[in-house]
């Protein structure tokens, strides 16, 4: 039996169309998490903080770093101003 690195394993696994598509699904929301939590910590203010500013709880800002939770455009235009960024959604 042959091993596979993960590299390989993954763009294998992308060869099934059904696990593509639900990667491409999940890819969305982790980058999405990923780019709140680097403009988050590059402003140097807590969950907490973002939260107050965005006038939800930390819980939710915590789901939507963790990928857990679908914020409606409407959240993520509040949580943008809240960062002081621009909100750019591009299809």
């Amino acid at each position: 039996m042959k091993l596979l690195s993960f590299e390989q394993y993954f763009e294998e696994s992308l060869k099934d169309p059904k696990f593509k598509k639900l990667w491409e699904r999940s890819d969305v929301k982790y980058q999405l998490s990923r780019q709140i939590i680097k403009k988050r910590l590059n402003k140097k203010i807590s969950q907490q903080e973002l939260a107050k500013r965005v006038k939800t709880t930390q819980n939710i800002i915590s789901r939507i770093e963790n990928s857990n939770f679908n914020p409606s455009l409407n959240l993520l235009k509040r949580i943008s101003i809240g960062l002081d960024s621009k909100l750019d959604i591009r299809i």
